[in-house]
């Protein structure tokens, strides 16, 4: 048996007594589904978390931090002027599905036509993802989400870090290539210029997504 905490999935010795309950974390690990999520989740008397699943394993973390979210949203609303230009649409949280057994929640992201109420949003749907780094999900986000994204054909990963103590701000946009793996397209730190023209214009300070 196995439980699932934040980011990692961590084998447990199996309990010594059977009460009966029905555990959909242990009883569901590595076959979790969209059908599965939408009658399971959110695990009732959990707080608050985001879930997102690889292979049939869910990862279970929490929600950002006030930093990151104010980052997300400066970003969503630099991207939905550009997505409504081409009759899509920009959002912070959605549930992106990869494969059957696999989704991701993104902190913002572009989408080439408008979610309109929709709960789990094919990968092909997807224009542009973004994760905004954060200490509980530092490997996931630069390795493991830009890994599967790119598997699953989306154009285009977006890297956001912020950290107010370091007064610090980077962006990093990464471009799917041929070769089915992304490229560095641009990168900027704060106090130098963010800029590209793909997927769309954009030229800004990455300081800016810092509140003043």
């Amino acid at each position: 048996m196995s439980t699932v905490v934040a980011e990692e999935v961590i084998p447990v010795a199996a309990p010594a007594y059977d009460t009966g309950a029905f555990d959909p974390l242990v009883e569901l690990n590595g076959v979790w589904t969209p059908d599965l999520a939408d009658r399971y989740l959110p695990i009732p008397g959990m707080p608050p978390v985001k879930y997102e699943c690889q292979d049939g394993h869910l990862i279970v973390s929490p929600y950002e931090g006030s930093a990151n979210i104010y980052a997300a949203d400066e970003l969503r609303d630099r991207l939905k002027p550009h997505a409504k230009s081409i009759d899509g649409g920009a959002y912070t949280t959605l549930n992106i599905q990869l494969t059957p057994d696999s989704w991701i929640q993104p902190d913002f992201a572009v989408l080439r036509e408008p979610a309109r109420g929709r709960v789990w949003i094919p990968a092909t749907q997807a224009l542009l993802v973004g994760e905004c780094v954060s200490p509980s999900s530092r490997v996931a986000d630069r390795i493991d989400k830009p890994a599967m994204c790119a598997a699953a054909g989306i154009a285009y990963f977006m890297r956001v870090e912020v950290s107010y103590t370091k007064n610090h701000a980077e962006i990093t946009l990464l471009r799917l290539a041929e070769h089915g793996t992304y490229e560095v397209h641009a990168k900027a730190l704060a106090g130098s210029t963010f800029e590209t023209r793909e997927p769309f214009p954009l030229s800004f300070d990455p300081a800016e997504l810092l509140e003043d």
